[in-house]
């Protein structure tokens, strides 16, 4: 089911399957898409990578995540665009950005848990519903449920990463988050994060370091690695072009820092991804 608006407002709501998977790789621009696995075993090449999603597990992806199906069974898919429900000019409301999207280089996933099971069946069945409907008020309807249904995400996650124990600062890692994403290509240590956010490089150590999780330079550099091995994978720009497309100045600063975090050098990784792929065609 999908809802197009006068203002070019897009909503997709779809159960899809093993035979609707091409769904998945549609490109819709400017699109958020939220995929719940309704049952086990479900495996998805994300940006190169493979993911094996069990049953009640929610995954958050933006346009610039490249997937494909290996396995699935039943996906629960909801796709919106900029135009319909903008999450960055509405952050106050549902508070999803740099953590369900935006986040740097993590994928962001939640399991959800059985006392919140029932919320979201009620919520994913209003959707169904409101999506038949045809009167003025039906945009804001499903704008409506689509924001309860970012903020019942959004409460699991924080839950699950831990952000209990950082709750009076958990705005400040969002938005580091979300600031590594929109510059790393031109920033790339701490001290310049930390100076848009007026904090201390000190300070954000220590908040990453009460979540129990990666350093904030951590961060930036998976995010980088990221892009990289998106570019490899999927573009056809030179290896010294993508260098310099991700913020280095040489290809060899690139390379050393490529083989650093992957074990192998750009050129090998592209070449396995291409050995790869031909695998796969002739199978």
């Amino acid at each position: 089911m999908k809802f197009l608006g006068n203002m070019q407002e897009y909503l997709q709501l779809e159960t899809i399957n093993s035979d609707t998977c091409y769904v998945l790789k549609e490109k819709v621009e400017s699109s958020l898409t939220v995929l719940w696995f309704i049952e086990d075993t479900n495996e998805l090449i994300v940006d190169g990578k493979q993911h094996i999603f069990n049953k009640n597990q929610i995954v958050f992806l933006t346009e610039f995540h490249r997937v494909s199906a290996v396995k699935i069974d039943k996906i629960r898919l909801l796709r919106f665009n900029r135009p319909f429900y903008c999450v960055l000019d509405h952050d106050t409301e549902v508070g999803c950005k740099g953590i369900l999207f935006f986040g740097a280089s993590q994928l962001p996933i939640i399991n959800i848990p059985p006392s919140e099971l029932e919320k979201f069946e009620i919520l994913w069945n209003m959707f169904s519903i409101e999506m038949k409907s045809d009167d003025s008020l039906q945009i804001e309807m499903l704008q409506m449920m689509l924001k309860r249904y970012l903020i019942l995400c959004a409460r699991v996650y924080k839950t699950q990463a831990n952000y209990s124990d950082v709750i009076e600062n958990s705005d400040i890692v969002r938005e580091f988050n979300f600031l590594v994403e929109k510059h790393f290509r031109s920033k790339h240590t701490v001290k310049e994060y930390a100076e848009l956010l007026f904090k201390s490089p000190k300070t954000l150590s220590n908040l990453f370091l009460k979540m129990g999780s990666k350093t904030p330079l951590q961060y930036i550099q998976e995010r980088k690695m990221l892009e990289a091995k998106r570019l490899l994978c999927y573009s056809a720009l030179h290896i010294k072009e993508i260098a310099f497309e991700i913020g280095f100045d040489d290809i060899q600063s690139f390379s050393r820092f490529f083989k650093k975090y992957e074990g192998v050098s750009p050129s090998e990784f592209k070449e396995d991804k291409l050995r790869e792929k031909s695998l796969t065609q002739k199978e």
